[in-house]
């Protein structure tokens, strides 16, 4: 089939501009993929900092501060690469979403169990912080879409919102878990719940589509980690004992495994969009 046949012309033009879009865009196409990675990058965000704070202890010979050092520069390194590179990379977007998740994890934790900052009001404080980013980036680009973050400071507005979704997730699974007394698998299993929530009010009672991203955004920070927390904590506290730096390794294996399936894919979508522009 050719451009001569009938309707192949505007065949061929909506794969050309769903190729030119792909190739300006900065973050993954929404898919039950993208969200499976999300939720390990989460839990794999929780184990890892947990084994490295090790209750406060830092890692051998770093302590708190030096760990909480190495958690910025992984963090401010990932990120940089992220914007360096000129569009979505599988590999580099997923390791600055781990970054994110690990020093969002490290940062929601000091403040809670360091400071002593209650944790609803920890929530509160990063909810409206996030608020607040949503706020100006609406005010600033008219819209909050992330089919849409192909400019620099759509893209800071992107990370930021990222980095306060996580750290506020976090702050709710330990709201859950400990403050209120539900344990890590109950938490697990009432998030894993409350995340089918936007999916359905957007399929079926019209949600508008970005309020149900971030909704669900939100809600897989404390599903992940509250899953990892009951694979990885000792059975008095509830878990199963296998430890975080184990439930971590895990995690970063699939990870691994999944981000590269990804690039594979992507790789040949964007060569059949290539030979299909070159037809």
């Amino acid at each position: 089939m050719d451009a001569s046949t009938p309707g192949t012309g505007v065949y061929v033009g909506e794969r050309q501009g769903r190729a030119r879009e792909y190739a300006a865009s900065k973050v993954p196409q929404i898919t039950v993929l993208f969200w499976v990675i999300k939720i390990l990058t989460t839990g794999m965000g929780e184990a890892t900092s947990d084994w490295a704070l090790n209750q406060g202890a830092g890692l051998p010979g770093l302590g708190l501060i030096g760990t909480m050092v190495l958690d910025i520069a992984i963090f401010v390194g990932a990120l940089v690469l992220q914007f360096r590179v000129p569009r979505y990379l599988p590999a580099v977007y997923w390791l600055a979403v781990t970054a994110v998740a690990i020093f969002g994890t490290a940062a929601a934790d000091i403040v809670m169990y360091v400071i002593g900052l209650p944790m609803w009001l920890t929530c509160a404080i990063y909810a409206l912080l996030a608020a607040a980013t949503f706020t100006f980036w609406y005010r600033s680009e008219k819209t909050l879409s992330i089919h849409s973050i192909t400019t620099r400071r759509r893209e800071t507005f992107y990370w930021l919102t990222v980095f306060w979704t996580f750290a506020l997730g976090t702050a709710l699974g330990d709201l859950t878990a400990a403050a209120w007394d539900w344990g890590y698998l109950l938490s697990g299993v009432a998030f894993a719940a409350l995340i089918a929530v936007p999916w359905l009010a957007h399929r079926f009672a019209g949600m508008n589509g970005i309020l149900a991203f971030w909704f669900g955004y939100v809600v897989t920070r404390p599903l992940g980690a509250s899953f990892a927390d009951w694979f990885a904590r000792p059975a008095d506290s509830g878990g199963l004992d296998l430890g975080a730096g184990w439930v971590a390794l895990i995690a970063a294996v699939a990870i691994a495994g999944l981000v590269t399936q990804q690039t594979i894919a992507d790789a040949r979508v964007g060569s059949e969009g290539s030979s299909r522009t070159d037809d």
